[in-house]
Parts: structure tokens; sequence; C-alpha cells
């Protein structure tokens, strides 16, 4: 794994471990899917699906998406990991749900 990929899969460990303890939000399906496929993969993977994940809509819930996925990839230090595409996509979700990221 190289160097910002390890970077940021600390990021996502980091994610749940904020949700855990300022929302009281164990997001145990999303920690299961970083720990399988690794935190960028799963990145990727929540960002292209459908529908906005259930672990998205709890931190809307919590008015957190600051510490959402898609936030988290759209920070600039993470931008060579993504697409154009993948960062749009993260970008309207947050903005579809009244975030609007920086």
């Amino acid at each position: 794994m190289e160097n910002l990929e390890r970077v940021f899969h600390k990021a996502m460990i980091n994610v749940y471990e904020r949700a855990r303890e300022e929302c009281n939000y164990k997001a145990s399906y999303f920690l299961q899917m970083v720990s399988e496929h690794g935190g960028l993969e799963a990145a990727k993977r929540l960002i292209a699906a459908n529908k906005p994940s259930n672990g998205f809509t709890k931190l809307w819930e919590f008015k957190r998406l600051d510490i959402s996925v898609e936030a988290v990839a759209l920070r600039p230090e993470f931008a060579p990991l993504f697409s154009e595409e993948e960062k749009s996509l993260a970008r309207k979700r947050l903005q579809v749900y009244g975030y609007n990221p920086a």
C-alpha cells in the first residue's frame, strides 16, 4: 500500500472512531468493509453506490457530515486518490444533504 493510501486508510479508521466517540454511533459494517477491502476501496465503493449508505444517513441525522467518507475523500491531500467523477459524486451527495464541502 502506498504512503498516501495508508494515510487515507487511517483516516477511514478515524471516521469510525469519531462517529463512535462523538455521535455514539458504532458503524460496524463500515469498519468491517474497511478491514476487508482497505480504506480506499471501501470509500470508492461507498461513493459509487446509487444511494447513500446507512452510515452517511446517520451522520446526516447527527449533523456530522463533516466526518463522512465523502467529506474526507474531498480533502485536498487525498485528491490524487480519486477520479474527477468520484469527487463529483461525493460533492453532489454532500450538497443534496445540505453540506457544502470546502
